[in-house]
């Protein structure tokens, strides 16, 4: 679904109600706006808050960051030679094109290790994206924010370390590899328009 289509669905989603992004098999990617948030979340506008939730038969749960970026990363091992076509599709995925039509050259692949099908990996991974643009409101080092997940999503799909070593680094809070971002970062002193595809692996 494309970007705009799928952010007006999340504004709009009236409260207590949930909306099926995507279906492969027994599994179900979809979005919830709760009336109602926990005590840990209570400093989230309950206007703007959704959840995410995948269904895989009798499982029910609520999906973070670290799903697509190991999914990535196990296809990546598994296809080195798929590399620069799987980073340039969850760029355009984050450059706000459909991530139905940007996979379906992969989906023609063959992958050995991999979390969940790639149609839900990329429709998360939009998902992601649109959470800390339409709900982030803290400062950040990164301008756009969500540029932060996108610099982790090009680390582990680039493979530069092993994949215990960068799951670690994403759950300490660490920011992506300074090359991962900078030249999109307007806050980073590098920042440079008109840039090139893929300029991080130049």
């Amino acid at each position: 679904m494309k970007y705009n289509k799928i952010f007006k669905i999340v504004k709009d989603l009236e409260f207590d109600n949930e909306f099926v992004v995507k279906k492969v098999n027994d599994i179900e990617l979809s979005i919830l706006r709760p009336s109602e948030v926990l005590n840990r979340f209570k400093n989230y506008d309950i206007e703007k808050n959704f959840q995410i939730f995948l269904r895989n038969q009798d499982r029910h749960f609520r999906p973070n960051h670290l799903r697509v970026l190991i999914d990535l990363n196990l296809r990546v091992r598994s296809r080195p030679d798929l590399k620069k076509e799987m980073t340039k599709v969850f760029d355009n995925i984050y450059y706000k094109k459909d991530p139905d039509q940007e996979i379906k050259p992969l989906l023609e692949q063959e992958f050995e290790h991999f979390l969940n099908p790639l149609e839900i990996i990329a429709n998360l991974s939009q998902l992601f994206i649109i959470e800390q643009d339409y709900c982030y409101n803290k400062e950040s080092n990164f301008e756009p924010p969500t540029l932060f997940y996108q610099g982790w999503v090009r680390q582990f799909i680039d493979n530069i370390k092993e994949i215990d070593n960068l799951t670690m680094s994403v759950c300490n809070r660490q920011p992506p590899r300074v090359k991962y971002t900078n030249k999109e970062n307007k806050k980073h002193k590098k920042f440079e328009e008109n840039l090139e595809p893929l300029w991080y692996l130049k």
